[in-house]
């Protein structure tokens, strides 16, 4: 974070300030900021933020036991540091992420870019982040860092130098992503998909769509959006673009796209592609496993074009990364049994895309496994979405279907019903007895994807066949 006195904190605030030691209003912080005191360092804030099962003013001993010189509480905690006392943790955490990036912002070349969409934020970020960080200082979310926590303790890690911040956007509900996204007013809006992803919790896709379409509405005037000409419903918000004052890029394998791919080739080594941008014609191939990643990669081309990197060193760059994130397609095991651990997260699309990105990359002689789990947060659409997905397993010929857990019995059922019996498709209840099974069950040739939303946890199970197979 850059430096700020006590006094500033407070103001910034409106909270009042509790005096420890030898510290003055004039006392200068600009360590990190975190909720996790297990993540303190020399110099840190501890934001105690009051969770579902713990309190964090719970651990301020712990935060300046690991080195915090300052906390931000709800009440005063009796602890040897400064603290200043706030009605809301989390709301203070938001007005400190935005007064810090105004801060820096006003002061200097720092440039903001979001990104929203029902897949592959993370992905994108990543991307992004790998052709920014040779431009500039990019500060970029770990992991998936895109909640009313999550965003701003990443917009907080600017400094003073800093020349790009990227910020993703998950939406907890309506007027959420407009919340975070308004913290900063980006200069790039980068939306990616319109999907079934928690559309649960959004009462349908129409309404996930409008959720989504508030990050275009709070971007930067003069900024721009970059939109999915693949996706109808997002590349409709070019029409908010346009009434916000922002230029529009398009990214797809549409031919309206101002970036495009075309000729793709999905291999168990990548994915190749033509990327097409006005004249130019270049190759790309991405490490990255699955074909759908080149929409990501797109998206991060387009955006980093916007901000006046070369197609042509967004490419190269891109070229270098190995995977999309830890649990994000990850190729495990060994060169006979290998091991696709993409349970981070699933969303009706992004398991398709895995289920196709597995066919693809299984050559002849080799054997298709897909160990799947439920698909979680979809609402009164489950089980028709858990039904399509169980009909797409067997017409693309998975060989073996190990469907995992009580909640995906009607992923079983709908495969079952499709025509795979006997031992094509089991269902097993627990992870314990789905490694088992795997254990006695693959053999050389054969090529798995583990596929779950994160809540099932099969990421652990794919972690374990991963390390099985080493």
């Amino acid at each position: 974070m850059i430096a700020l006195s006590l006094a500033q904190v407070a103001e910034i605030l409106g909270g009042e300030l509790h005096l420890a030691g030898a510290d003055s209003p004039q006392t200068v912080v600009s360590g990190s900021v975190d909720t996790d005191s297990r993540e303190m360092a020399a110099g840190s804030i501890f934001v105690a933020k009051p969770g579902e099962t713990t309190d964090g003013h719970l651990f301020v001993d712990a935060a300046v036991a690991n080195g915090a010189t300052l906390a931000i509480v709800e009440h005063v905690v009796d602890a040897a540091v400064s603290q200043i006392v706030v009605a809301d943790a989390v709301q203070a955490l938001a007005d400190l992420a935005r007064a810090v990036v105004a801060r820096v912002r006003d002061a200097g070349r720092l440039r903001i870019v979001g990104i929203t969409g029902s897949n592959g934020k993370t992905t994108t970020k990543n991307m992004l982040a790998r052709i920014l960080q040779d431009e500039g200082e990019t500060v970029a979310p770990i992991r998936s860092y895109n909640n009313e926590v999550g965003a701003p303790l990443t917009m907080l890690r600017v400094t003073d130098s800093t020349r790009y911040l990227v910020s993703e956007f998950g939406a907890a509900g309506p007027g959420s992503i407009a919340r975070l996204a308004g913290l900063v007013e980006p200069d790039v809006a980068v939306v990616l998909m319109v999907g079934m992803a928690h559309a649960g919790g959004f009462g349908g896709i129409e309404a996930t769509a409008k959720a989504k379409s508030e990050l275009v509405q709070v971007a930067r005037a003069g900024g721009a959006a970059v939109l999915n000409t693949d996706d109808p419903r997002v590349w409709a918000m070019r029409e908010l673009a346009a009434e916000r004052g922002l230029d529009v890029v398009g990214f797809g394998q549409s031919p309206i796209a101002d970036v495009r791919a075309e000729d793709l080739t999905v291999s168990a080594s990548g994915t190749t592609s033509t990327i097409v941008h006005g004249a130019e014609r270049l190759s790309l191939h991405l490490q990255v496993l699955g074909a759908h990643h080149v929409s990501n990669a797109l998206a991060a081309i387009s955006a980093a074009s916007v901000l006046g990197v070369p197609v042509a060193s967004s490419i190269a760059r891109l070229e270098t990364v190995q995977i999309a994130e830890r649990w994000r397609m990850q190729p495990m095991g060994n060169e006979h049994v290998r091991i696709i651990n993409d349970a981070y997260n699933a969303s009706p699309d992004s398991m398709a895309a895995a289920l196709r990105t597995l066919a693809q990359i299984t050559g002849p002689g080799e054997r298709t496994v897909a160990v799947l789990g439920a698909m979680s947060e979809l609402g009164e659409a489950s089980g028709e979405e858990h039904d399509k997905i169980g009909l797409l397993a067997v017409r693309l010929n998975i060989q073996r279907i190990v469907v995992v857990g009580a909640e995906a019995r009607r992923l079983y059922l709908a495969v079952v019903g499709e025509g795979s019996w006997d031992s094509e498709a089991v269902h097993i209840l627990d992870q314990d007895a789905a490694f088992e099974y795997l254990r006695g069950e693959l053999r050389d040739g054969d090529r798995v994807l583990v596929k779950s939303s994160n809540s099932v946890g099969l990421r652990h199970l794919g972690d374990r066949l991963g390390e099985l197979f080493s």
